[in-house]
């Protein structure tokens, strides 16, 4: 049924063959599993959500204890990107996404048992891993297995994919907490409901793994591993008997003859200096943070909370978000090959500027009424439909674009490297936002937390317009930078 649906996202219309010879199936299949990625990174970053409470009376933690264990994952987030970046250059895409779902599992099971708050953070930490190698490596890995005139349709589905991750761990928490009577109470075999929150996730981990051994390596790797029979042996697979001899000699073309890839190649022997493009994806993966989006995700109860909502309507709202979220994305992949990267990724900065503005003056007519924010009725919708058309114009935008033009936007040569450098300064930039809320929470309010994350996103505006170039319809081996 994945197949099916991911084939009419796209386009297709036979699941075998297309009329150019391109192997619908065998691509479909890929997407399909890869993005299984995508959804335990959103999984595993949306569980966090509703255990909030939970992990504060558990581990007796305050505020920046909390905010340390809700963003713990995000350092193993950091660490991981970079690694398998290099890993993935070194033992293959597919090998080190088998990794990260070991990592996936051992994470899910660790963060529900543990006894404590630095036991909960290794765990955490290792989950961080996991979702920091699936984040760069998924996107990278359909964008070197698919055709130049689809490859963003295909590559978008890994944004679908994480807020479907992330709309079912709202879902799940929200089943748990209201069938167990709150996310704190005692549920199945004397365990609280929040542990089991985790639990459900080894589920979709273990589906991962097991899909990951039906799926063949990416073949842009293998010839830069000398491997170019098993190479062209995959490419004729997924594009049609003689393409794989072509495409061979054109990836050998664009990689370098002398040595394999490696963290060097960032810098442009010509002038000494880090390569622009290298500078353009560390600034998409930084401004793709700093707009704030993670601490609706992270902290979207505790968020809701705080201005008179209950845990129910709170984790309800979460839902209605994550629904928002996926109908947008839609709209990017119908658009993203048609309009190109670009234009969405302005468009989306604009929306978001505007609609955080929004927020940030409904926010700031309200009142404190013994430490909980009260609006009034019409501040209060404000902000709730705000919020939502926020959502919505990030998913329609920076969500897949970003993660879209990483995987794509290196040349074959600096690909991992590119990864590696700007995944970590996604995650890092990630865990420095979502660790601060709370303290900015608790200082300035949420008028000026959202202040600060609607100035960033109109400066976002200027940053793509005079950096970021259009790699719409581009073949890969035709990257420069």
């Amino acid at each position: 049924m994945a197949g099916v649906a991911i084939d009419r996202l796209v386009g297709g219309g036979n699941l075998d063959t297309s009329q150019n010879g391109t192997n619908l199936g065998l691509i479909t299949a890929i997407v399909a599993v890869a993005t299984l990625g995508g959804f335990l990174f959103g999984f595993d970053s949306g569980v966090i959500n509703g255990t909030v409470d939970g992990l504060r009376i558990a581990f007796d933690s305050d505020d920046v204890g909390t905010g340390f264990n809700v963003a713990s994952m995000l350092l193993g987030c950091a660490v991981g990107a970079f690694v398998a970046g290099r890993l993935a250059d070194m033992l293959g895409r597919k090998n080190t996404l088998m990794i990260a779902a070991m990592f996936f599992i051992v994470s899910a099971y660790g963060s529900g048992i543990a006894g404590s708050s630095a036991e909960f953070i290794i765990y955490r930490i290792i989950g961080g891993f996991a979702v920091g190698a699936a984040s760069v490596l998924a996107p990278a890995y359909i964008s070197e297995v698919t055709p130049a005139d689809m490859r963003g349709r295909l590559s978008s589905i890994q944004q679908i994919m994480i807020i479907v991750g992330l709309t079912a761990a709202f879902l799940s928490n929200y089943l748990l907490a209201e069938t167990a009577g709150s996310s704190t109470s005692q549920y199945w075999l004397g365990f609280e409901a929040w542990r089991w929150m985790f639990w459900i996730e080894l589920i979709p981990a273990t589906i991962f793994l097991i899909a990951l051994f039906f799926i063949p390596e990416s073949p842009r790797f293998l010839v830069t591993k000398g491997r170019t029979d098993a190479a062209r042996s995959v490419l004729d697979r997924l594009f049609g008997g003689g393409a794989g001899e072509r495409k061979v000699g054109e990836i050998e073309r664009s990689v370098s003859n002398d040595h394999a890839p490696r963290l060097s190649d960032l810098i442009d022997k010509s002038n000494g200096k880090i390569r622009t493009i290298v500078w353009v994806g560390i600034g998409l993966a930084t401004f793709q943070q700093l707009v704030g989006i993670n601490v609706v995700f992270y902290y979207g109860a505790v968020l809701w909370q705080a201005v008179g909502f209950s845990e129910s309507d709170a984790l309800k709202i979460n839902i209605l978000s994550g629904t928002i979220s996926i109908a947008s994305c839609v709209a990017a992949i119908a658009l993203i090959d048609r309009i190109g990267r670009k234009p969405l990724l302005l468009i989306g900065s604009a929306g978001m500027a505007v609609t955080l503005a929004i927020m940030s003056v409904a926010f700031m007519s309200g009142s404190l009424v013994d430490g909980t924010l009260e609006l009034s009725d019409g501040a209060g919708l404000a902000a709730l439909i705000a919020a939502n058309v926020y959502v919505a114009f990030f998913n329609f935008s920076w969500g897949p674009v970003m993660w879209v033009m990483l995987g794509e936007m290196f040349p074959n040569q600096i690909r991992g490297s590119g990864l590696a450098v700007s995944g970590f300064a996604q995650w890092i930039s990630n865990f420095g936002i979502t660790m601060t809320f709370p303290i900015m929470l608790a200082s300035i309010g949420l008028s000026g937390a959202y202040g600060f994350y609607a100035v960033s996103a109109a400066i976002s505006v200027v940053f793509v317009w005079l950096m970021v170039r259009e790699t719409k319809g581009m073949e890969l081996e035709d990257m420069q930078g």
